[in-house]
């Protein structure tokens, strides 16, 4: 399992229960978790929160707040230079060469606050492969397309690696929030396209204009509905659109990268999608493995979805 281990401001301290006790820099938090199917014994760091958010049987939950702000701020050290333990496919704590990062958290509805903490496995993972490209050759201009871009964290995550970046997501407000990260994160005047967009309408107007990118990010949802109520489902989508991916990348790719939270897509199963899909455009390597988090109290790794990786060979 590829761990996210090089977090200061952020820990998972114990899991029981359906839920998570986690560290979010100053503040504490319980949200559910489905992986978390035991019931072991809760200490009472559990009792000293600052919110809760309670999962309702009839779907959806809510929010209980005791010490809270509305708004708050982490930092992450981006890995710009591989680690001695990447070859094992894990991060290290002994990288040379950061990059502070902030991300901006509130809690919204569906008990997410803003950041998925688990994919920092993956910025440190591309974000050395963008800058040795980019030190290779800099006037090349390194291109990435993040694709269903939440709220930035990997797109700025290459932006700081030096990538020009075009972010789309199909949410204003999200896309908002991640230009409120890059500007916390001193790249206000980084080369980032800001798009508010269907992602496959978009990928395929860019295939349409004949533009290509050098590395492609896919955070694609399990289910989600379009502007015009276009229907996205993983199992059913995801295939033909990476054959669209496929059209995009460049004469000399970077990588692809795509994460899944669907119950039932193994990591297996995302080797099998990029091998298909993109290994008939070009030579490339492809590993693919579940992604987590450690908890504190256990010394265990907590699941957190998986990740493929297509990776062009030099």
């Amino acid at each position: 399992m590829w761990a996210a281990k090089r977090w200061n401001d952020y820990q998972v301290l114990d899991t029981s229960g359906g839920e998570k006790l986690e560290q979010w820099g100053a503040y504490r938090l319980i949200r559910p978790d489905p992986q978390v199917i035991w019931n072991t014994k809760r200490s009472a760091e559990w009792d000293r929160i600052n919110a809760h958010y309670h999962r309702s049987h009839k779907g959806g939950g809510e929010w209980e707040f005791f010490d809270l702000p509305e708004e708050w701020v982490i930092s992450y050290p981006l890995q710009l230079q591989p680690s001695a333990d990447d070859a094992e496919g894990s991060t290290g704590q002994g990288a040379s060469g950061c990059r502070e990062l902030h991300f901006g958290l509130k809690p919204f509805s569906f008990k997410h606050t803003g950041l998925f903490p688990e994919q920092a496995v993956n910025w440190d993972w591309f974000a050395p492969i963008i800058a040795r490209a980019h030190a290779e050759n800099p006037d090349r201009g390194i291109r990435v397309l993040n694709l269903f871009a939440y709220t930035g964290a990997a797109t700025i995550s290459a932006a700081a690696a030096g990538a020009r970046v075009t972010h789309v997501d199909a949410s204003r407000g999200m896309v908002s929030w991640a230009r409120e990260n890059a500007a916390i994160s001193g790249l206000s005047d980084a080369p980032i396209r800001w798009l508010v967009d269907d992602c496959t309408k978009f990928v395929e107007r860019e295939i349409r204009r004949g533009n290509t990118y050098d590395a492609v990010i896919l955070d694609p949802p399990s289910y989600g509905r379009g502007p015009k109520g276009e229907i996205w489902k993983m199992e059913d989508s995801i295939y033909g659109f990476l054959l669209l991916i496929r059209e995009l990348l460049s004469e000399d790719p970077l990588f692809v990268l795509l994460n899944s939270y669907t119950t039932g897509l193994q990591p297996a199963v995302l080797s099998y999608l990029l091998h298909e899909s993109l290994d008939p455009a070009h030579k490339a390597a492809v590993e693919a493995d579940e992604i987590g988090l450690p908890v504190a109290s256990s010394g265990l790794i907590l699941p957190c979805g998986a990740s493929g990786r297509w990776i062009a060979v030099r």
